[in-house]
């Protein structure tokens, strides 16, 4: 391609140019008209714009920060400085490949390639004349093709249309500059010295205010004379928004003037109030501002602060508004902005708090001491929010705090048990009367510090009404990834979470909302057991009790042996809220002997328990005799730890139905059927008469009928009892058992092991028949509770059957005919 002459760049210094230096030059029609005469290369490099349009003649600054533009303006630059360059389609992709570019573009010269101080090149280039892309060539490392030249249909010389509308352009151009304040006045000059007539619609369609989309039709218009129409209509429809913007800005500008005079007319009032007796505010508005000097906000927050602070000082004292403005601001000076408490990672410190302040539940503390030495070595808080789930009573909000003391953290308390209104998480707008902020930015207040353990208490109680959810304003709370940037009604700004630990509790996991539960790791808290309670009672009730009830240790003594009578015969819960109030009324008892100067034991005895607390309230459940046929011990699951319940089954003349009582719940009634169908599948199998079946009724029940019961785990006990029925044969002694079944006779595993296995020790069981699949539930369980147990582990009901069912006839067997 000829080189042009129009513009030598190349010669000029940028560092010597002064402010009137003329950067954009004007395309005389001897330029444009040697540029028609240049020949297109059969191929070019093709550089996509993003968000703009090159038109011919025109000269623009390009940002580049794509590896592969910058490669090929480097390229470009190092050899005839020529490029091709297109429009993307959507702005959106990042790497544009040759479906997401227009085919028509314009031809370009590289003026000056700039290296800026931020690391990009910013590269200055002029329009020459458009081509078309016919065949990409390649797209690595950036776009080549072969192109094509776009003739132009340009009107005669003489063409009076054509004049007036380029006359229309113009004029229209020079009062869209003078009436608007963003542009400034040389560019008239530009537009009354342009003489070639393309070169000014290039220019003005350049310049004006279009999407990427509309810029390209006009590209694309190869009727020069209709391209003009086009840019003069949009033209007419800027120049109408600019004059409506106008305008508005006047009657604004008259408000304000209104405005400023209620101010000067305030500012006199106020005077005359301070020298009636009445209370000066400006030293209120004074003292927040030097108290505002020694905050650790960023430059946003600052800016805001001023920025309502002086609204405030135009505010009149007597209206509502400015009680709220004060409080608004008063929080602001409170919040904790990035004040920290400093960590201490001290983990073996941290091991002994936990140990001192909890027995027991050293799964649960193997995994705190590893969260918080991820902690130590991430140094931020983006982990994972720990939710400590359980029966009421094990400790679950008391970690919280030992988790709190050896960080060295303040520790925050909130409880979420029936909050349903979403302002109490996110706040009110300051709009309303009483607006206030939410729990959470209420709690960092009072913390002094962003950085506290907050333990959200009751997680699953929350719920939900017509003033919203508040389980889903938790959603940002609790995302590491969103809580950075916490937006509080009331608060109006972002205020950084990511460093507070958040710690959630629950007792059960079915009513949290599963997108809330998926931002939490569930840490498991299973039940005590007797032991375990007695030394928590040992080592931290019975002080705490004695203490709370002004005594001290030598005035009542409680032996292991009382305690575990107390745990076991007044107690039934999985942890040991109830335990401790029996304990206060053992207290109680010697704090009034002493207070009455009655006679008592000091060390007290089995005896003295039953006079304190009455007779026995809990009793245990015994396994029952294998006399009868059909009754089967099972292991089941409650919320207040483990249990053994029986399965009975008795049959009677009839037509073959099946009853099952004892207040069970869908699914333990469809293992009864399922049970029912595999032992009439397999009648033969255990040498049963298939035609018995239609002889008689079978009627299951479970004791207890009061207690609603449900869940698979009763599966294998049920068929059990169901073959010792219709065989008359007796259940091996002293064992229990626990699993789902299928209908090909499959044993599945079932939860809450280490309960079920506690309630079968207390209950006299010496054999116990689980899921093979359930045998690393049994290997994470200490052995001393494990002791004088053997287990049976299986995987299909023929096995289950082997080991529960004798050979031996039950005590007056019936027979079957």
């Amino acid at each position: 391609m000829a080189k042009s002459n129009f513009f030598k760049v190349d010669n000029m210094s940028l560092q010597d140019l002064n402010e009137d230096a003329e950067l954009i030059p004007l395309m005389t029609p001897e330029d444009e008209e040697e540029i028609n005469r240049e020949e297109l290369p059969e191929t070019l490099p093709i550089l996509p714009l993003r968000n703009t349009v090159l038109f011919p003649g025109v000269v623009i600054p390009i940002t580049a920060g794509r590896d592969a533009s910058i490669k090929l303006i480097n390229e470009a630059n190092n050899s005839d400085k020529i490029i091709g360059v297109v429009s993307q389609k959507d702005s959106s992709v990042e790497n544009p490949s040759a479906k997401d570019i227009n085919k028509l573009g314009v031809v370009a010269k590289i003026l000056r390639v700039l290296k800026m101080p931020d690391g990009n090149t910013t590269v200055i280039i002029q329009g020459k004349k458009r081509f078309s892309i016919e065949k990409v060539l390649t797209d690595t490392p950036y776009i080549t093709a072969t192109v094509g030249e776009v003739s132009e249909e340009r009107p005669a010389s003489d063409n009076e249309e054509f004049s007036a509308i380029i006359e229309s352009i113009k004029d229209l151009s020079l009062r869209i500059i003078k009436d608007s304040p963003n542009i400034p006045s040389e560019a008239s000059f530009a537009i009354k010295n342009i003489e070639s007539a393309s070169f000014l619609i290039n220019f003005v369609s350049s310049n004006m205010n279009l999407t990427v989309e509309e810029k390209q039709k006009l590209l694309e218009t190869n009727d020069l004379k209709e391209r003009a129409l086009s840019t003069l209509k949009f033209m007419n429809t800027e120049f109408q928004k600019l004059e409506l913007r106008n305008d508005i800005q006047s009657k604004v500008q008259s408000d304000m003037s209104q405005q400023q005079r209620e101010y000067f007319l305030h500012q006199q009032m106020k005077t005359i109030q301070e020298e009636l007796g009445g209370v000066s505010h400006e030293g209120e508005i004074e003292e927040m501002r030097k108290r505002a000097k020694d905050k650790k906000w960023s430059k946003d927050v600052q800016k805001h602060f001023e920025k309502e602070l002086s609204k405030m000082q135009r505010m009149n004292p007597q209206v509502a508004e400015f009680s709220i403005q004060r409080n608004y601001l008063d929080l602001f000076l409170d919040l904790p902005w990035n004040e920290f408490s400093e960590d201490k990672f001290d983990l073996k410190r941290a091991q002994k708090i936990l140990d001192r302040d909890h027995y027991g539940l050293e799964e649960v503390k193997r995994r705190i001491i590893e969260y918080l030495a991820v902690l130590k070595l991430r140094n931020d808080m983006k982990s994972p929010i720990l939710c400590f789930y359980g029966p009421p009573g094990v400790g679950k909000t008391s970690l919280g705090k030992s988790i709190a003391e050896s960080l060295g953290r303040e520790y925050v308390r909130i409880s979420l048990g029936g909050l349903r209104d979403e302002a109490e998480i996110r706040g009110h707008r300051k709009t309303y009367i009483g607006a206030m902020p939410g729990r959470i930015i209420q709690s960092l207040k009072k913390a002094g510090t962003s950085n506290p353990v907050f333990v959200l208490d009751e997680i699953d109680k929350l719920s939900n009404s017509h003033q919203g959810d508040p389980s889903s304003a938790l959603l940002e709370v609790l995302d590491p990834e969103q809580n950075s940037d916490f937006h509080d009604n009331f608060l109006e700004m972002g205020f950084d979470l990511s460093k507070v630990m958040f710690i959630a509790t629950s007792n059960s996991l079915n009513t949290i909302q599963p997108a809330l539960r998926d931002r939490m790791e569930i840490i498991n808290m299973t039940g005590y057991t007797i032991e375990e309670k007695v030394e928590i009672a040992k080592r931290h009730l019975l002080p705490k009790q004695i203490e709370e009830h002004g005594l001290t240790s030598k005035n009542i003594k409680l032996g292991k042996a009382q305690l575990e009578k107390i745990v076991e015969g007044y107690t039934r819960e999985s942890g040991v809220r109830g335990l401790e109030k029996q304990l206060a009324k053992v207290v109680r008892y010697v704090a009034k002997s002493i207070a009455m100067e009655e006679d008592y034991n000091i060390k007290i005895s089995n005896e003295d328990i039953v006079t304190i607390l009455g007779s026995r309230k809990v009793e245990l459940d015994k396994y029952e005799n294998n006399d009868v046929a059909g009754v089967v011990t099972g292991l089941a699951w409650t919320r207040v730890g483990g249990d053994i319940l029986f399965i009975e089954s008795i049959l009677s003349k009839g037509k073959g139905n099946l009853s099952i009582t004892g207040n069970l719940g869908k699914v333990m009634k469809e293992s009864a059927t399922i049970a029912m169908e595999y032992i009439k599948a397999n009648a033969e199998e255990f040498g049963i008469d298939p035609s018995i079946f239609e002889k008689y009724n079978v009627h299951i029940h479970v004791p207890e009928g009061a207690t609603p019961k449900d869940g698979p785990s009763a599966g294998i006990t049920m068929l059990t009892s169901l073959v010792s029925l219709f065989t008359q044969r007796r259940v091996k002694k002293h064992l229990a058992m626990t699993g789902e079944i299928t209908l090909r006779g499959k044993v599945l595993p079932v939860g809450g092991i280490k309960e079920k296995i506690l309630a079968a020790k207390r209950a006299k069981i010496k054999e116990i028949i689980l899921c093979k699949e359930n045998k690393k539930d049994i290997d994470e369980i200490k052995d001393d509770y494990l002791k004088g147990l053997k287990f049976h582990f299986v995987s299909d009901m023929s096995e289950v059957l082997e080991h529960a069912i004798t050979k031996q006839s039950v005590k007056n067997p019936k027979e079957l005919k």
